[in-house]
């Protein structure tokens, strides 16, 4: 079957738009385009299509997202900014971690030995359980946080037979470290001392803690004192000791001049102003006997302080007996 000219096959009845004849149908012919959509001459127009729209939707979210971030930033940061300009009309400077650097807590304060213990448990728990602040070395700020240190529990101890041939019964132990004293290990030379190093006699514990609190009190800004041995629980030969056999011994570091708190390696870092009020204290608190190195530079009445060879580095004060 052929196909003629001005034949239509369409049921809309028009011409293959691409046909040129005459009358009617050449007539519809150049209509055409407006029953298919746009003109020829708009097919040279960009048109957008699915792809493009997409991607101009998905921008359009993505900025809306964006714009609701930022107001709700702006809602945080806002406080913060005030700050700052507050700080800064107020003469503070922009770095707000150096300004709290120079603003230091408030200090904290300790009960003194004779206020009434802290704590309670088994035996009798002396206040030095109670907080004060550690002292810094002098020209340097004490710290503001309080340390809490252990309670003495308080025995009634019998001291049996001489310093240097002896034993202890029920003796109480000093804590390692308090509020005004460390403990030093002649032995292993370093801070603290063993526990089993530390017992004595009731009284000689009670004297030495009376007269360090004393002497902290009169110097605030003295570093804490180093207390060395005193006895073993049982008393009986101590290694590097002829003596303290029966709790009425302990050795007492000189003050060093830098405030560390170690034994003084020589008798020039011996703070001797701070050391001679400690052996003027322990005279006044009854010590019977307080040893002390021949160049060490410390004086007293020559029936109690005595000057005695090795004891460059510490005083050795011994107490009488309670019954004496």
């Amino acid at each position: 079957m052929g196909w003629r000219r001005d034949e239509i096959w369409f049921d809309m009845d028009v011409l293959w738009f691409r046909e040129g004849s005459g009358g009617q149908g050449a007539a519809l012919a150049l209509q055409a385009p407006a029953f298919f959509g746009p003109g020829l001459g708009a097919l040279a127009v960009d048109v957008p299509d699915g792809l493009s729209a997409s991607r101009q939707r998905r921008a359009e979210r993505r900025r809306r997202r964006q714009a609701r971030r930022t107001r709700a930033a702006a809602l945080v940061i806002a406080p913060a900014a005030l700050l700052t300009l507050g700080g800064q009309r107020l003469g503070g400077g922009s770095d707000a971690g150096a300004a709290l650097q120079d603003d230091p807590t408030s200090q904290t304060f300790r009960r003194g030995l004779a206020d009434p213990p802290a704590t309670q448990e088994a035996g009798r728990v002396d206040a030095a359980s109670s907080t004060r602040p550690l002292q810094a070395p002098r020209g340097q700020r004490a710290p503001a946080r309080a340390a809490r240190f252990p309670g003495i529990h308080w025995h009634d101890a019998t001291s049996h037979g001489l310093p240097y041939s002896g034993s202890l019964t029920a003796g109480t132990q000093l804590p390692v470290e308090g509020p005004d004293w460390v403990t030093w290990n002649p032995v292993e030379d370093r801070v603290p001392n063993e526990r089993r190093r530390l017992f004595g006699n009731e009284r000689t514990i009670r004297k030495t803690l009376t007269v360090i609190g004393a002497y902290r009190t009169a110097h605030p800004d003295a570093p804490r004192v180093v207390v060395g041995d005193i006895s073993f629980r049982g008393g009986g030969p101590m290694e590097a000791h002829v003596s303290h056999q029966n709790g009425l011994d302990v050795d007492v570091y000189y003050p060093r001049l830098d405030g560390a708190l170690r034994e003084p390696r020589t008798t020039a870092q011996i703070d001797r102003r701070l050391a001679q009020d400690l052996v003027d204290r322990f005279v006044a608190a009854g010590a019977k006997m307080i040893f002390v190195g021949y160049s060490s530079g410390l004086r007293g009445p020559k029936d109690v302080v005595i000057p005695y060879p090795n004891h460059e580095n510490h005083m050795h004060v011994r107490f009488p007996p309670p019954a004496d």
